[in-house]
């Protein structure tokens, strides 16, 4: 990456900071405010990065100067913004100017009062529940430095404790994102070459594959690679995605906490038991797409929670459209957690708008009735046009991708093979009932390995009572066959016991009892806990069980882990203020506490190994992100590959080819060649395939290139070398050149 490179990737980041100032509610009552303008930034910039890569991409200008300019002008609009904002918000009296008192959030409304009805706005957050001023973006950065010094100040040593833990894993995290090179398995296969495939073509268009992933598997989070690849020439900073991702996935989940009514310490255990699982520390670091999505969903439900208790603006609607967008455009399984969100909000605002009062101004008798009618027709006619525009923005954002689709294959979801492969095909009870128990184990895997084989026995021996095969391929990913091994913090497959039991405990408590958690939310709380409940139930009656599928459910862990915090915090907080009885001196609470604090610890020791000796970047040990060469990190998955690559490129290199045919399987890697094979001056090189599985897009002819580059199978290799070339290969990787090269 060059130092320019590096400039330019500053614009996307400026920009962000800058729209979180100008995006700032400026409404009361709206709780967490900063958050609520970090995510309202972090979709607009999501909803616009997405739109740039369809509009240049259909004009056929995915190049450098273009991305530079369209990074430009949005970063000219975020400071208008800003610099608009600050001209309404300067009060033009000392009384304009004036401080309302705060308002509790889930406080009852005042007589007379609509749902309406602006209150301050109140910031639930990790720095406290005091009431947030009105924005004035003079100054930003000294309120910003002493509310975080007041609220160190004020803050008990076991929130300042998990703060500071809090802030020791984010930090090395990105410590890691910047050091690793991108080495994950399916980004070599696909995520990446995607990326370098628009690149080269400086448009969308499909082209002649092996690997289907490369064009049928949304492209969402690659649409952001796309940006910092263009910015930076580079892959350097890829792994900073996801990373974004994780830190927007724990000041969500801290906003919900806040509005489902969690102080201070409570959106801290959220965050930290978040912030520790290993699944989402080693996430952080990767060029994966999990974590993205989990944070598109996150944002739609933080915003949907909103709509519970106020009618919601057209801004925030449009912000669930972005939402729902970037989602589906990120990774369609995500949609299963959205789609029950947008019904929650749904019903919450038709309620809202059924319950709002006729003004008393309406005329009596007969006339009266039929303005009350109108008067109620109006806000279910607005919210039935808000969700009209959350589809149609959904739609603006998805669509040209689906339609891509849809004109290659046929269908919106792609070919038959990626609709058979990852859906469930078997949906009757037994069915359904023996996936979400493999599911389970997976994802509640811990080392103990009697533990794991026994709980697994059980499965396979109750699914065959009730005549389930526990491998049918209906139910179960390709050739995969349960159980595996899912305790060990690999990025790929890790599995959550921790966060997963208290998210779990915490969203039964929540619809069973929720009074026990807050009995001021106990609606929003139940509410809640149904939508989480049934975003896991859909997953498991929609998703075959695969070794991978802690990932695929992370969106649905991000989702719950505030139910934990809730629950967890409520526990001490109620322990801690009961009087101990004589006949108990304490004895309960301690216990309690002890328990708490016990499942805190041990998350963070998992948050802190996976960091440490987590799979395939660690800290620390074989593979160290400090003391492995930035080839040999690529290839920590394979290390025997590393060298191959190197030498078929230097020989293919050496021959003087320019145009590379390529032959490889569906799940090779395709990225190194890439890498290798790049023009001296940094541009593409002109790799094309010789097999595709696009009925449209036929493969190039082996005779037409200069040189062929293999891998995975020398014998399909063989067949498409044209006769009289010289073929070599070693174990994985191999080339052909023509005589005479």
């Amino acid at each position: 990456m060059s130092a320019a490179g590096s400039l330019l990737a500053v614009f996307p980041a400026a920009s962000v900071l800058l729209l979180t100032i100008a995006a700032k509610p400026r409404e009361g009552g709206a709780v967490a405010p900063s958050r609520l303008a970090a995510v309202r930034a972090a979709l607009l910039t999501g909803a616009y990065a997405v739109l740039v890569v369809e509009v240049l991409g259909a004009l056929h200008a995915l190049t450098r100067p273009a991305f530079v300019v369209a990074w430009l002008l949005f970063l000219v609009a975020a400071g208008t913004a800003v610099a608009l904002r600050r001209r309404r918000d300067t009060p033009a009296t000392p009384a304009a100017a004036a401080t309302p008192q705060p308002v509790a959030v889930g406080a009852a409304v005042p007589a007379g009062a609509t749902p309406d009805t602006p209150a301050p706005a109140v910031d639930h957050g990790p720095v406290g529940g005091r009431a947030a001023a009105p924005v004035q973006p003079n100054g930003v950065r000294a309120r910003l430095l002493a509310r975080a010094t007041e609220s160190w100040r004020t803050a008990s040593r076991s929130e300042r404790l998990l703060a500071g833990g809090i802030g020791g894993l984010v930090l090395l995290e990105l410590l890691i994102a910047l050091l690793a090179e991108p080495n994950n398995f399916d980004s070599q296969t696909y995520h990446l070459p995607k990326v370098e495939h628009w690149v080269a073509q400086g448009d969308l268009d499909f082209w002649p594959t092996a690997i289907h992933r490369q064009v049928t598997i949304p492209p969402g989070a690659e649409y952001l690679l796309l940006h910092l690849r263009l910015l930076t020439g580079g892959d350097a900073l890829h792994n900073l995605v996801q990373w974004a991702a994780g830190v927007l996935c724990l000041l969500v989940a801290a906003r919900i906490t806040a509005q489902l009514g969690g102080g201070r310490r409570a959106q801290l255990i959220t965050t930290f038991v978040l912030a520790s699982t290993p699944m989402v520390a080693l996430q952080a670091t990767s060029t994966q797409t999990d974590l993205v999505c989990a944070a598109w969903v996150a944002c739609a439900a933080t915003l949907a929670l909103d709509g519970l208790r106020r009618r919601t603006g057209w801004g925030t609607v449009l912000g669930l459209g972005a939402a729902t967008g970037l989602t589906a455009v990120t990774k369609t399984s995500g949609l299963i957690a959205v789609g029950p969100l947008l019904v929650l909000w749904g019903l919450a605002q038709l309620r809202l708008a059924l319950a709002a009062r006729p003004s008393a101004a309406e005329p009596a008798g007969r006339a009266a009735s039929v303005g009350a009618s109108a008067g109620r027709a109006r806000p279910v006619f607005r919210v039935v046009t808000g969700s009209a525009l959350i589809m149609a923005v959904a739609a603006l954002v998805v669509g040209p991708f689906l339609a891509r689709v849809t004109a290659e294959f046929g269908h919106p979801l792609g070919p038959p093979r990626l609709r058979e492969s990852i859906p469930m095909e078997r949906h009757d009870p037994a069915s359904i009932l023996v996936n979400a128990l493999r599911i389970g184990h997976t994802a509640f895997d811990t080392p103990v390995a009697p533990l794991r084989t026994a709980g697994a026995d059980a499965i396979i021996v109750g699914a065959e009572a009730i005549g389930v095969d526990p491998q049918d391929r209906a139910i179960t990913f390709g050739r995969e066959v349960f159980p595996v091994p899912a305790w060990y913090p690999d990025e790929d497959r890790v599995a959550f016991p921790i966060a997963g039991s208290v998210a779990l405990l915490g969203a039964l408590v929540a619809l069973v009892r929720p009074r026990r958690i807050d009995p001021a939310q106990a609606g929003p709380l139940r509410a809640y806990a149904v939508v989480v409940l049934a975003a896991v139930l859909l997953h498991t009656s929609m998703i075959k069980w695969q070794p991978w599928g802690n990932r695929l459910i992370l969106y649905a862990l991000v989702l719950a882990v505030p139910l934990a915090g809730l629950w967890l915090d409520a526990l001490l907080r109620r322990h801690a203020d009961r009087t101990p009885e004589p006949a108990d001196p304490g004895r309960r609470r301690r216990s309690v506490a002890a328990v708490a604090v016990v499942v805190l610890a041990t998350s963070a020791l998992a948050g802190v190994l996976a960091l440490s000796y987590g799979f395939p970047r660690r800290l620390v040990g074989s593979g160290s992100v400090f003391t492995t060469s930035d080839w040999d990190t690529r290839f920590l998955r394979r290390p025997e590959w590393a060298d191959e690559f190197r030498w078929a490129a230097a020989a293919v290199r050496e021959s003087g080819a320019h145009r590379i045919g390529l032959v490889e399987r569906n799940d090779d890697w395709e990225y190194p060649w890439w890498l290798l094979l790049r023009q001296p001056d940094g541009s593409s090189p002109d790799l094309v395939s010789l097999q595709s599985v696009l009925p449209e897009r036929p493969p190039a002819d082996p005779a037409s290139v200069d040189a062929i580059v293999c891998t995975g199978s020398q014998p399909t290799c063989a067949e498409l070398v044209p006769a009289g070339w010289r073929l070599e290969f070693r174990d994985y990787v191999g080339y052909a050149l023509p005589p005479g090269r």
